[in-house]
C-alpha cells in the first residue's frame, strides 16, 4: 500500500511573521528596540529595519539566532504564525 503524502503548507510571509514576533517578545520582556540591538551587537537602525514591515529589511540566520538568544525564546516559537484569534 502507498502512502499518502501530504503537501507542505509555507508561510509565504515568513520575513513578515517573524518582525511580528520579534517586536511582540520583545515588548514583552521589556526591551526597547535600541536595547535588543546592543544585546545582538547591530545599531538601533538596523533593528528598528528588521521590524519594520515597510521597509521589509531581511535578515541573516545569524541576527536571527542572535535575536531568539537575547530574547531567550526559540527560534521556531518566532517564526510561529500567529493563530487566527492572536491576530
Amino acid at each position: 500500500m502507498k502512502r499518502q503524502v501530504q503537501p507542505l503548507v509555507f508561510d509565504g510571509n515568513i520575513y513578515n511573521t517573524i518582525r511580528r514576533n520579534i517586536k511582540r517578545y520583545r515588548q514583552e520582556k521589556g526591551l526597547t528596540a535600541a536595547e535588543l540591538a546592543e544585546m545582538i551587537g547591530r545599531s538601533h537602525d538596523f533593528m528598528r529595519q528588521i521590524e519594520s514591515e515597510k521597509v521589509g529589511y531581511n535578515f541573516s540566520l545569524d541576527t536571527f539566532y542572535r535575536i531568539s538568544v537575547a530574547l531567550d525564546i526559540s527560534m521556531d516559537k518566532l517564526a510561529e504564525q500567529a493563530k487566527k484569534s492572536e491576530k
